[in-house]
């Protein structure tokens, strides 16, 4: 049986996540804590298989948590089941340890297999993270030797969101464009104006087309 520990602040997910896991017969869930504080008191006596983490709670977020579970116990694979699908999020998880990053909303068979893979040493990422992950590193790819994407700052779903606005798109445009909800667009431009210093639509359009988006 894989051991899994579950890692989330919120119960009613965890007991979802529970009765979800229970349906396969190779999974056991061998407890559930609300912290990454939790996670690392626990780890070292349950020294479950796989620890399924969240990214945001209170306290020590899952990324820190991460980096230390898989520095103290190595043999312990990371699953991150979170809500992010940012840039930051992904790359920061990877670069923590985690050997796979799925999204909440997955269908069971997503999440079983992730868990399973897991267990078996493979790294495994749900569709939408590992189609991110491809664009990253084609991104890279097709820059000019020695040179990083255009606007390094932003991330790439920022890029993508600046990229849309400079073709005249409004945020409910580009929210359809991308799948994404209108709060997350607006989420996106408000970051964009953060990190290029601008104060509005017109001079983020500005820098865009100066930079070759």
């Amino acid at each position: 049986m894989i051991q899994v520990l579950l890692v989330d602040d919120h119960a009613g997910f965890r007991a979802g996540l529970r009765t979800l896991l229970s349906t396969a017969e190779d999974i056991e869930v061998a407890d559930e804590v609300s912290s990454g504080e939790q996670a690392l008191a626990v780890v070292g006596r349950l020294q479950p298989d796989v620890v399924l983490m969240d990214l945001t709670m209170p306290g020590m977020g899952g990324v820190a948590a991460t980096g230390r579970l898989v520095r103290d116990h190595p043999h312990i694979r990371v699953v991150v089941l979170s809500m992010s699908d940012d840039d930051d999020s992904v790359f920061a998880a990877v670069r923590a340890g985690a050997r796979g990053y799925v999204l909440k909303g997955a269908r069971r068979a997503e999440l079983v297999r992730a868990v399973q893979a897991a267990a078996d040493g493979e790294a495994i990422f749900g569709p939408a993270i590992a189609a991110r992950l491809v664009g990253y590193f084609t991104e890279r790819e097709r820059a000019p030797a020695g040179q990083g994407p255009a606007l390094p700052e932003l991330t790439r779903r920022e890029r993508e969101v600046l990229g849309l606005m400079a073709e005249r798109l409004t945020n409910p445009q580009i929210a359809a464009r991308l799948g994404l909800s209108h709060k997350t667009v607006r989420n996106h431009v408000s970051a964009v104006f953060t990190k290029l210093q601008v104060n509005d639509r017109a001079e983020a359009i500005t820098r865009a087309r100066r930079a070759g988006l």
